[in-house]
């Protein structure tokens, strides 16, 4: 448990410390209550001295209370600043893992950052503020009867003992449950976005089996988890409930033998209850607090794991690109997607990338992008190494259309918007950069129409045009567009044609990704991508000759070969 002291944590877990301190100190109260009742009224038969006592207690316990209360507030703050201080930058890792080569949206992470703050609001951690006061309680015994000490030292020993073995039996067998647990949600979570195919291809039954597999060795580790962390919390309870009445009977004997009064055996015993109660909490709770433990771990892996390097904070660039012999494999020991490639454009020139399926042309554009980096080489943006750009800094001049478009829940504006607060000049200005305003003004609300989620209440044209307005908000100077025209029909390729028009006159660098001669034609260069080598570079409309005369050559050259 000493990720509770990180420095994010401390100062409210030192509050709520303190307040265990003096709320342990003042649950004394009552034991001493029984004993100067048994003791002292019962003796003199004073009721002005048991009233006396009996306000002295009830403040007491009022103090109880306001500590009691005050520890709670302390860790509900220490969960809500774990949560502020962990939950943006985890969505950030799960969002850089999503972006990475063959990565994927990774939420475990964001259920560890919830599972401790769930953990710092629950009633378990509040045991393990109380187990340090054990000892107060078993030397406030001792002073009262030596023997009484020596049973309630080994009592509290006994039940320390059930914990550290519940440590030992169940830490492994919880990790695996733990671990398998993520993984069948993983599991699951990858059905859903497959959902499609799953169903459209009659996979169902055996989508659901598979997932049956690992559902029940999770069942499984389980039932050999809870079974061995039930017994074991059976065994703490009973030996508490065994230990009190042993230390009753102990007293009684002192009792009977003129040793002690029966105010220091009622006393002492309800004082061992209170000290053996946070150890029987501990092993009942092991495997929520191994699930906190596990998950800070992890945390502080992906901590360790991530890259805080230093980003520079540059100037609005101008658009000058720069590919200085780039090359890009996905994994160490995995064919390279990119070779050696390198080619640059001038501020306001437009790029057509063409070549074969799987020759890299969106591979390209994500390293340009700098959403991936290459292993040699670099690229430059006005002169700097894209990667060291500051990353939100350098997406307000970065306009990108991916080859499969996704859109957010909510409005249409919000989305133009890029999920900013929304700047209506700006969006209609996007709109009407991309030629979508019209369209726009034609869905059932305008701007302010709900698409659903991922658009789902629009069609793929429409998702496309709008993805577009979302590329050109903000006026960018570098467009980046994979297959801008997949899902178009004719009025939405002229309108493309006339938003490169418009970019190009507004002397902003813009990257395609295309097949058809129409869209290439209109930009200034072309590159020729085949098996991530670039094969041919230069002005468009001497590409496109060279590809027609290599597509369809003249019947004297068939004829001489």
């Amino acid at each position: 448990m000493s990720w509770l002291f990180a420095r994010q944590l401390k100062p409210f877990v030192l509050l709520a410390s303190a307040a265990s301190l003096v709320l342990n100190l003042a649950l004394l109260a009552p034991a001493l209550y029984m004993l100067q009742v048994f003791d002292r009224v019962f003796a003199s038969r004073s009721v002005e001295t048991l009233v006396v006592l009996s306000l002295l207690a009830a403040l007491a316990l009022g103090l109880c209370y306001f500590m009691d209360t005050v520890r709670a507030a302390a860790l509900a703050w220490a969960g809500r600043a774990l949560d502020r201080r962990l939950a943006p930058a985890a969505l950030e890792t799960v969002l850089r893992d999503a972006a990475a080569p063959a990565g994927r949206p990774d939420s475990d992470v964001l259920r560890d950052v919830g599972q401790l703050r769930s953990f710092l609001v629950s009633s378990g951690i509040h045991a393990f503020f109380d187990a340090p006061w054990v000892p107060i309680y078993v030397i406030v015994i001792g002073l009262m009867h030596p023997v009484l000490g020596l049973t309630a030292a080994l009592g509290a020993g006994l039940l320390a003992a059930i914990a550290l073995l519940t440590e030992k039996l169940t830490h492994e067998r919880v990790r695996q449950v733990l671990a398998r647990s993520r993984a069948t949600t993983q599991h699951a979570e990858a059905l859903a976005r497959n959902a499609e195919v799953i169903v459209g291809m009659g996979m169902t039954a055996a989508a659901v089996a598979a997932w049956q597999a690992g559902q029940e060795k999770l069942l499984d580790a389980q039932a050999r988890a809870g079974g061995t962390t039930a017994h074991l919390s059976a065994l703490a309870r009973i030996a508490r409930q065994g230990l009190q009445v042993a230390m009753l009977g102990v007293g009684a004997w002192l009792v009977i033998g003129f040793d002690a009064s029966a105010g220091i055996m009622v006393a002492a015993t309800i004082l061992f209850g209170r000290a053996l109660q946070p150890l029987e909490h501990l092993v009942g709770g092991w495997k929520t607090m191994v699930g906190a433990r596990s998950a800070w771990q992890r945390l502080g892996a992906r901590t360790a794991a991530g890259t805080d390097r230093a980003e520079l904070a540059l100037p609005a660039p101008s658009g000058r690109l720069e590919l200085e012999r780039i090359v890009f494999a996905p994994a160490p020991g995995r064919p390279a997607l990119i070779k050696r490639v390198s080619f640059s454009l001038e501020p306001g020139e437009s790029l057509g990338i063409i070549g074969p399926s799987a020759s890299g042309k969106t591979t390209l554009i994500r390293l340009m992008l700098g959403i991936w980096k290459p292993q040699a080489g670099v690229i430059r943006l006005d002169g700097a190494d894209v990667s060291l750009w500051q990353r939100d800094a350098l997406g307000e001049h970065l306009g990108y259309l991916p080859q499969d478009v996704e859109l957010f829940a909510g409005t249409v504006a919000e989305n133009i918007a890029r999920l900013a607060a929304v700047d209506s000049h700006k969006v209609v200005e996007a709109a009407r950069l991309a030629h979508a305003h019209d369209m726009i003004l034609r869905l059932p609300q305008g701007y302010e129409t709900q698409i659903g989620e991922a658009g789902s209440v629009l069609s793929g044209g429409q998702r496309q045009r709008i993805a577009l307005a979302r590329a050109l908000y903000g006026n960018p100077r570098l467009v980046m567009l994979d297959e801008p025209n997949a899902s178009l029909d004719a009025e939405g390729e002229r309108a493309l044609l006339d938003a490169l028009a418009e970019l190009k006159a507004r002397g902003a660098t813009v990257v395609l990704v295309g097949h058809r001669p129409a869209m290439m034609s209109a930009l200034d260069k072309l590159a020729v991508l085949n098996e991530g080598a670039l094969e041919v570079f230069g002005p468009a409309p001497a590409v496109l000759a060279r590809l027609r005369a290599v597509a369809h050559p003249p019947k004297q050259a068939l004829a001489a070969s």
